[in-house]
């Protein structure tokens, strides 16, 4: 599956970036590019292209003599993208033959979504996941940030053929990891994160990745039934799934214990939203593995951002 087959969606970043050079991005330095920054006079060397006549013009005009003024652009620059995903056993249920939200699909979807996306943009794209950590010494899985058909990589390492036995801080690990590639992810890197966050990311390590200047975007993938609020299955068998146990188990609940559920459930998340949002990392919500429909959620997301930066 390539980057055409899907409806790619913007980076639309939260500030001006530092990234690689000939993106579709603004960035802080000067440079070749769309958006103008500035004007300056004119200086031996600079090319006539860059020379605002109209404002020479006028300089000209109010000076007696010949005065030129030239515009100064900000470099169009694109961000690198690396993806995080959750691979621990919670993260496994369940398979696509339920009628309930598959993790692993929707997971697969949502990265596949964001390296056709990094694609289109023309940006390099890595991914990394701790699924497997005994074949390899304790270490994760890396995938330096590369153009070469990250899809396809993507889909590859986080289909179903890859375990999800990772550890329950695995995204923790994964941001102290990532920390340490500085020269690999500038100021401005998008880090996508993609988990239930039924296991919660410690408040520190989220704020240390936003503080190295990434754009650290959360995407939070729980089944809008059970997790994200719950049925009223009061005095009513139903089958649970537990993690690294196959199948399901059949329990009763009473209509106080399934109301208390919903509660907690839709507190959970409200709660999980606001955290991810107090610290600048703009959550997207997704409670389904079709591709059209996760597709849409981070084309919504991009839309948002870029109504917020116009707002601004």
């Amino acid at each position: 599956m390539g980057a055409g087959d899907r409806q790619t969606f913007p980076l639309v970043p939260r500030r001006r970036l530092t990234g690689l050079p000939f993106g579709d991005r603004p960035s802080r330095r000067r440079g070749p590019g769309s958006d103008i920054i500035g004007a300056r006079d004119y200086q031996r060397g600079d090319p006539v292209s860059s020379i605002d006549w109209r404002a020479s013009a006028r300089v000209s005009a109010a000076v007696g003599q010949d005065h030129f003024i030239v515009r100064e652009h900000a470099a169009d620059e694109t961000p690198r993208v690396v993806i995080v995903c959750d691979r621990r056993p919670g993260m496994g249920l369940f398979d696509e033959t339920l009628p309930w939200l598959s993790k692993p699909a929707a997971l697969l979807a949502a990265a596949t979504a964001v390296a056709a996306s990094a694609a289109a943009a023309h940006t390099d794209v890595g991914l990394i996941d701790y699924a497997g950590l005994d074949a390899r010494g304790g270490e994760p899985f890396w995938l330096a940030p590369t153009r070469v058909d990250g899809v396809y990589l993507t889909t590859e390492r986080e289909g179903f053929g890859t375990p999800f036995d990772a550890p329950d801080d695995s995204l923790e690990a994964a941001l102290l990891f990532l920390g340490r590639l500085r020269s690999t992810l500038p100021t401005g890197s998008f880090v996508f994160l993609l988990s239930d966050f039924l296991v919660p990311l410690p408040s520190e390590a989220l704020l240390l990745a936003v503080g190295r200047g990434w754009d650290v975007v959360p995407v939070v993938i729980q089944d809008p039934v059970w997790e994200q609020s719950f049925p009223a299955v009061g005095s009513v068998i139903v089958p649970v799934g537990e993690p690294g146990r196959p199948g399901v188990r059949l329990v009763r609940l009473s209509r106080r214990e399934a109301a208390a559920r919903r509660t907690h459930n839709g507190e959970r998340l409200h709660d999980l939203l606001e955290e991810l949002a107090s610290v600048g990392a703009d959550p997207i919500l997704l409670g389904t593995s079709d591709r059209q429909e996760v597709d849409q959620a981070f084309i919504g997301w991009a839309e948002a951002r870029r109504l917020g930066a116009w707002l601004r």
